[in-house]
């Protein structure tokens, strides 16, 4: 391989981990963002908080980070040691990612089941009306009504799971936000004046709430985009594969490049011209 593609190569390689290394700063940054502003959300889900946005965003960040590190140093300084555990570092990402998306797609029925009982946990035990946290630190009870109302759902699977949480025990109620906007204040139940106003939330008439559960409109949400997941997968195995390919052309090349050097500055030509010139 001449100088020119050798240059090509290098820079190519070093301007492609720069990027990944900016990327992996912007996760980073959003995701220690995500812990300090927002750090109730981990609450959905209080046994498993590693799998909260923030959490994510950070793992993402840091590997990319770390990975984007070695690939520019082993590029700049033409490190063999560095370009070499730029691969490694690569393959054991392909091969962690290659297991844990076999499992998840193998016990997706399980992991499924696993979030429905989370979530359905984080509100019997850590709903508080009261409650109410602040603009930084949301509570259980925000956030649920929060995501209540914009996605017009109630419950996890459906209704009935707040009933009897420990926010009210023994009672068959729920929260506000899972009535309907012209149910949500006091009404009047049939007609007539002798009848007395009625809270919606504990009046135990399933139509006066919304009629689908928060789990199901998340598993639409998801289903309907499933092929951004797909092509974010794709751009991730090509982004990989190309890292892969060129750090191994540029580790070959820098080892012929040296082996090269080390010839010539031995060969008999360049000894015989030097010794006539002496």
């Amino acid at each position: 391989m001449g100088s020119t593609g050798y240059t090509c190569i290098r820079r190519t390689f070093c301007s492609f981990n720069i990027l990944i290394w900016l990327c992996g700063s912007g996760f980073l940054a959003i995701g220690v963002w995500l812990h300090f502003a927002y750090p109730g959300y981990a609450t959905l889900l209080p046994e498993h908080a590693v799998l909260s946005a923030d959490s994510m965003f950070i793992t993402i960040g840091v590997i990319s980070f770390v990975i984007a590190f070695f690939g520019c140093c082993g590029s700049w300084f033409q490190s063999r040691c560095f370009l070499v555990i730029y691969f490694t570092l690569v393959v054991l990402l392909f091969l962690s990612e290659f297991l844990l998306g076999s499992l998840a797609f193998v016990f997706r029925g399980g992991i499924g089941r696993m979030l429905t009982q989370e979530l359905k946990y984080g509100i019997e035990k850590h709903y508080n009306v009261s409650d109410r946290g602040g603009f930084l630190t949301p509570s259980v009870a925000s956030i649920w009504d929060n995501l209540q109302g914009d996605l017009q759902c109630c419950g996890v699977s459906s209704y009935e799971d707040w009933y009897d949480i420990s926010a009210w025990p023994g009672e068959r109620w729920v929260p506000r936000s899972c009535c309907r906007p012209q149910y949500g204040s006091m009404f009047t139940e049939g007609s007539g004046d002798e009848l007395p106003n009625v809270d919606c939330r504990k009046a135990g008439n399933p139509t006066l709430l919304w009629d689908k559960s928060c789990g199901q409109i998340l598993q639409m949400w998801f289903v309907q985009r499933l092929h951004i997941v797909g092509t974010v997968g794709l751009v991730i195995g090509f982004l990989q594969l190309f890292g892969l390919i060129s750090s191994m052309l540029l580790f070959c090349t820098v080892k012929h490049k040296r082996s090269s050097k080390t010839y010539k500055s031995y060969s008999p030509t360049v000894d015989t011209t030097l010794n006539r010139n002496g």
